[in-house]
C-alpha cells in the first residue's frame, strides 16, 4: 500500500452499518477520467496529461466518507485506433474492470458522443447501474443544446442518472458523492479509512516519470514510450526530524533512436527537467527526499511484442 498517501479519517466516520462498493470509471481516451479519480480521492494518484492514452493500468483509489467507503477504479481509455499488443492489453484491463462492480461512471464530454464513446458504451452490458457523467459541462456555451443531446443519450442506454459536472469543481464532486452513495451496498469496508490507493510507491514513481515525459514532449513522442524502474531503495532518516530518502533509477523505453534524442534534448536539458519535475512531485506526494536517475533505451517494436509488453508490467 502507498503508506504516505493517506488521510486522517473523517471525524464523522461511523463503523455502524458500513457501506462499501466498487465504482468503475470508464470512457474514451483523454476524456477526464484520471482527473475525476484524483478529485474523488482528494489527492493525485492517477497521472494526467493532454496526451490521449495516458492511463495504462487499472488504478484503484479509495475514499471513506461517513459510514460509506467508495472504491474507485480508473481504467485506460478504450483503444480503437491500433490493434497492437499494448492496446490489446489496455482493452483487456477495461473489460475486466466493468465486469463485477456496483456502479459504473461512464464519462463523456458534455454535448458530445463520438464513435470512440460508442465503443466504450458497448462494453456496459452488465447488471450494474450506469451514471452518465457529462464532464466539462462548464465548457458548454449553449445549454439549450443539452436537452436534445441528453434525449439521444437516453435512447442509447438506460442510464440510471444523468450528472452534468466538471471534475475540477469541488461542489460537483460533493454532489457526485451523494449520488454514488445511494448505490453502495451495505457491507464491511475493504480498506482502512485512511487509505487512498492500493498502488505502491514504486508504481507511483514510474507513473510520475511517464506523466512528465508526456507533458514535456507533447505530441512529438509516440504514446508507446514506457517506464521501467531499475532501482527503488529506501534509506531511513539518519537523524531525528529528517525525512527518509528514496533512491530511484528508471529507464525510459522508446522505439526509435530519434525518440531517444528527443527525450534527452539539447545538452540533456529535457531529461534533466523530466527528472527534476518528477522529484518535486514525488517529494510532495510521499513526504520524503528523492534522488532519481533517468536513462533512455531503444527497444524497437516492444509495443507489438506480447512477451515484452507483459515484462513491462502490463496485463
Amino acid at each position: 500500500m502507498l503508506a504516505a498517501l493517506k488521510k486522517p479519517a473523517d471525524a464523522a466516520t461511523l463503523r455502524a452499518d458500513p457501506h462499501c462498493g466498487l465504482v468503475a470509471i470508464v470512457g474514451k481516451p483523454n476524456v477526464g477520467k484520471s482527473t475525476l479519480l484524483n478529485a474523488l480521492v482528494g489527492q493525485k494518484i492517477s497521472i494526467t496529461s493532454r496526451k490521449a492514452q495516458t492511463t495504462r493500468h487499472r488504478i484503484t483509489g479509495m475514499r471513506t466518507r461517513g459510514n460509506t467507503q467508495f472504491v474507485f477504479v480508473d481504467t485506460p481509455g478504450f483503444q480503437t485506433l491500433h490493434n497492437n499488443a499494448l492496446n490489446r492489453s489496455l482493452n483487456k484491463t477495461v473489460k475486466g474492470a466493468v465486469g463485477d462492480v456496483d456502479l459504473v461512471l461512464f464519462v463523456v464530454e458534455a454535448g458530445s458522443f463520438t464513435p470512440a464513446d460508442a465503443k466504450v458504451l458497448e462494453l456496459l452490458k452488465g447488471d450494474a447501474p450506469v451514471l452518465l457523467i457529462a464532464n466539462k459541462f462548464d465548457n458548454v456555451h449553449r445549454r439549450a443544446d443539452i436537452a436534445p443531446w441528453l434525449q439521444s443519450m437516453q435512447e442509447r442506454h438506460p442510464f440510471a442518472e444523468f450528472v452534468p459536472m466538471s471534475a475540477k469543481n469541488a461542489k460537483d464532486i460533493e454532489r457526485l458523492f451523494d449520488i454514488c452513495g445511494k448505490y453502495m451496498p451495505a457491507q464491511a469496508w475493504w480498506y482502512a479509512a485512511d487509505e487512498l490507493t492500493d498502488r505502491s510507491e514504486k508504481f507511483l514513481a514510474s507513473e510520475t516519470v511517464r506523466e512528465k515525459l508526456f507533458r514535456l514532449t507533447g505530441d512529438e513522442l509516440p504514446y508507446t514510450s514506457t517506464i521501467v524502474i531499475d532501482k527503488f531503495e529506501e534509506e531511513p532518516p539518519q537523524k531525528a526530524g529528517q525525512k527518509r530518502l528514496l533512491r530511484i533509477a528508471a529507464t525510459i523505453i522508446v522505439e526509435r533512436d530519434g525518440h531517444k534524442a528527443m527525450i534527452i534534448g539539447d545538452k540533456g536539458e529535457r531529461i534533466k527537467r523530466i527528472g527534476t519535475e518528477t522529484r518535486v512531485d514525488l517529494e510532495r506526494a510521499l513526504d520524503c527526499k528523492v534522488f532519481i536517475e533517468l536513462w533512455v533505451k531503444v527497444r524497437s517494436g516492444w509495443a507489438d511484442d506480447e512477451a515484452r509488453v507483459r515484462s513491462f508490467g502490463y496485463e
